[in-house]
């Protein structure tokens, strides 16, 4: 059977359960904006100066594992820069003629955001570069022998793509971003800071002890922080007074089965079977999602980034293998080690 990954609880993608109140949680500027301080500081003197200059911003990339607040700084900007936004999506510009009328309705100065930048069809990516570069759009009229180019000049904007594989975007579209960003995931201090700040904005009372259980479990990722603050309210309200101290913080992550490090339930048993079906590995990929009825795609996108970069999973060139910070991490013993026969599931 396989697993619904999206309804997961630690899942950094967005999520219809985030719905509005992630909107209303969003920072509206630089100052509100809490964490990736270095990316901050560099874009407050692009931002500053673009002003002075009285020009528009320079195309900017922002990269980095999903929920860690690239639609926000991006919007962010706007803010900044006092222009409008237009958000899309690279999936969602399916024709040229579809980012030609994006572009054309823009106002100078305008931002147009595409999220997933590196999803965008090349057909599409080719109409971008003379607009990203030239300020012009290059049309053509007609077809066969009586076919002809012409180029409409379109006002200056600035382009912000967001993705999470910056290694899959082309050579010439990366090249023409002058400014590239990469978001980092949060320290456990900065998303106490992110779960206080949201707690005062819903509403919740949240005790700083209460916070911090939260943000060690959040995966350095705020859409997971915000997403267990509104969880654990629940059991906050049923079984509590109402406030969330770190008691009903931890038993309520318990029961949600989010252990002291974020790791659920997928996450325990994908490293289980590696020890107990492959004896700690390598196992291949695709024999591995079989084993645990998971697609290989959403096992190497969205199960795999996390535990590698704890340590506990690395990839080599025969196949997956847990390592010992993994085992250690489950409490049973590695592999091939003395006692590990006697370990039982």
């Amino acid at each position: 059977m396989e697993m619904d990954y999206e309804n997961r609880i630690v899942a950094p993608e967005y999520t219809p359960e985030d719905g509005d109140s992630e909107l209303s949680l969003r920072p509206k500027t630089l100052k509100e904006y809490i964490g990736q301080q270095k990316a901050k500081e560099n874009l407050k003197v692009f931002i500053e100066a673009a002003r002075q200059r009285g020009e528009s911003l320079d195309h900017v990339l922002l990269y980095g594992p999903p929920g860690l607040g690239k639609t926000t700084l991006a919007g962010v900007i706007s803010n900044e820069m006092g222009v409008n936004i237009r958000v899309t999506s690279g999936p969602a510009i399916e024709k040229p003629g579809d980012l030609a009328a994006l572009l054309t309705n823009l106002s100078p100065g305008d931002i147009l955001f595409i999220d997933e930048i590196h999803r965008l069809q090349r057909s599409v990516e080719e109409v971008l570069y003379p607009a990203m570069e030239d300020y012009a759009l290059d049309i053509i009229i007609g077809k066969g022998p009586s076919a002809r180019s012409i180029r409409l000049d379109l006002p200056k904007f600035t382009l912000i793509g967001a993705t999470t594989r910056a290694g899959q975007l082309s050579a010439p579209l990366r090249d023409r971003f002058g400014v590239i960003l990469r978001l980092e995931l949060y320290s456990c201090e900065e998303l106490c800071s992110i779960i206080m700040r949201s707690s005062g904005i819903l509403g919740i009372a949240c005790k700083e002890e209460g916070a911090f259980e939260l943000a060690r479990r959040a995966r350095g990722t705020p859409r997971v922080a915000n997403r267990l603050l509104k969880r654990v309210r629940d059991f906050a309200q049923v079984e509590g007074d109402g406030i969330i101290t770190a008691k009903i913080a931890d038993n309520a992550l318990d029961r949600l089965e989010i252990d002291l490090l974020g790791l659920d339930a997928v996450d325990r048993r994908m490293l289980e079977t590696i020890i107990r079906s492959y004896a700690g590995g390598p196992v291949g990929l695709e024999t591995l999602a079989a084993a645990i009825g998971e697609e290989a795609i959403t096992i190497e996108d969205v199960y795999e980034p996390y535990l590698m970069q704890l340590g506990f999973l690395s990839r080599t060139p025969r196949g997956r293998c847990i390592t010992p910070a993994g085992c250690a991490h489950l409490k049973l013993e590695m592999p091939g080690q003395p006692g590990s026969e006697q370990i039982t599931f």
